[in-house]
């Protein structure tokens, strides 16, 4: 019978001593730590307001734009080219251009009582009542007794609210040319004017009851 060494086996070695994946743990307090604002968030916020008045300054514009204060409105465009909407810069620079083509424009050279009627009326008929004023006014200065001139004028005056001033002319041009008065009658721009006793004892004469 042989006699067979008897062999113990080797101890396997703690993984957890020699194996640096595992972490060790702390049993000291937990740290707390105070919340972060991202820049990130910070720059968000920022360009939303940056947007918002890039946006008022585009409104404002238009509103010059239409008003025809161009100068004002090309100002205002520009401001709003430089905000952070790509399409709202893009509208804002077209509308700039559009600005200074405007007022760059020669002024129109008049010269007679009829151009400037001519102008006026075609001002008048685009509801530009102040700038059709203008003109109707030189153009009464240079023929004071233009029945047609006188009329036009009325109806500039009924159109800015002015009825006093809209019936002088109206009473002015009818004394010139009495046919004033049937056309004043047909004509709807004088509807503001047709509640007003003046004006109905004008155009008919004939009803006593005024």
């Amino acid at each position: 019978m042989s006699d067979k060494k008897k062999t113990t086996p080797a101890k396997t070695p703690d993984r957890r001593m020699n194996n640096p994946q595992v972490p060790k743990t702390s049993k000291g307090p937990e740290r707390t730590h105070a919340p972060v604002t991202s820049r990130s968030g910070v720059s968000a916020a920022a360009q939303a307001v940056n947007a918002e008045k890039q946006l008022g300054n585009f409104e404002s514009a238009i509103k010059l734009f239409h008003a025809r204060k161009f100068r004002e409105a090309r100002d205002q465009f520009l401001r709003a080219a430089e905000g952070p909407e790509r399409d709202v810069a893009h509208r804002a620079r077209l509308h700039a251009t559009m600005c200074e083509r405007r007022f760059e424009q020669p002024a129109v050279n008049l010269r007679t009582a009829e151009e400037h009627y001519n102008y006026g009326v075609a001002l008048l008929n685009t509801r530009k009542v102040e700038e059709a004023r203008t003109h109707l006014v030189r153009a009464l200065e240079m023929a004071p007794d233009s029945d047609h001139v006188h009329y036009a004028l009325a109806l500039v005056q009924a159109l800015a609210g002015d009825f006093a001033g809209a019936h002088e002319h109206l009473r002015r041009a009818i004394e010139l040319e009495p046919r004033n008065r049937i056309m004043a009658r047909q004509d709807t721009d004088f509807a503001a004017m047709a509640g007003q006793p003046l004006f109905q004892a004008l155009l008919y004469p004939e009803k006593k009851s005024w």
